[in-house]
């Protein structure tokens, strides 16, 4: 499968930012940005091009329908890694996306893709990184098992390895003692509905800067 090596074509910049969003599960954070861009803060700034999962009968994909957003899902069985990184590339690329978002999408990128779109791709952590890293639900498992007061949710550039990359936001929220799993994750994913819009406005306006 052939790649464009979009770094050579040079095409007008257009006003809106194309956002591509990948997922796996629920979609949770996808509502909050989509209203952000018809009357929030990502109004005139930027647009969702494409969704894309892994997962044929995901929340994500029937947030997309629902939305009318384009949407596709693409099947990774009996592929290597690489391979199957490409297939979302191929798609990427016939939308001019200039942006991806993460929302709980489960796989890992291979180096390739996260080397193609380095700086271009945010995900969301539901901890306050570099503490207590993982998945989802062991994540605030982990936060009550250790007894914390605070906790809260990371935005951040990804990187080869997993849950590490330029931090570009983070929002705390409050432990309380009669929490459960349930109720912390809700806590925390209203945080990451928050900062979401916010960095991807960041973004749009140029105002996001790596220092290596």
């Amino acid at each position: 499968m052939k790649i464009r090596d979009l770094s050579k074509i040079e095409r007008p910049r257009e006003k809106l930012i194309a956002i591509g969003v990948v997922g796996s599960t629920n979609g949770s954070d996808l509502p909050a940005i989509v209203k952000s861009i018809k009357k929030g803060k990502l109004k005139g700034l930027a647009r969702i091009a494409v969704i894309i999962s892994d997962k044929k009968d995901s929340g994500i994909l029937k947030k997309a329908k629902h939305y009318k957003i384009e949407h596709y899902y693409l099947d990774p069985k009996g592929m290597e890694r690489t391979d199957y990184d490409k297939k979302i590339a191929e798609k990427l690329d016939k939308y001019n996306v200039q942006l991806i978002a993460l929302i709980g999408y489960m796989r890992l990128f291979s180096s390739w893709f996260v080397k193609r779109y380095k700086n271009k791709i945010m995900n969301v952590h539901p901890s306050l990184l570099p503490s207590f890293p993982g998945i989802d639900r062991s994540v605030h498992k982990a936060v009550l098992d250790y007894g914390c007061k605070v906790s809260g949710c990371t935005l951040f550039f990804i990187a080869e390895s997993k849950d590490t990359g330029p931090i570009i936001m983070q929002k705390a929220v409050p432990v309380y003692e009669d929490d459960s799993i349930n109720t912390l994750r809700k806590r925390v994913q209203k945080a990451e509905q928050e900062i979401y819009p916010e960095a991807i406005k960041l973004y749009a306006l140029g105002k996001l800067k790596i220092k290596t």
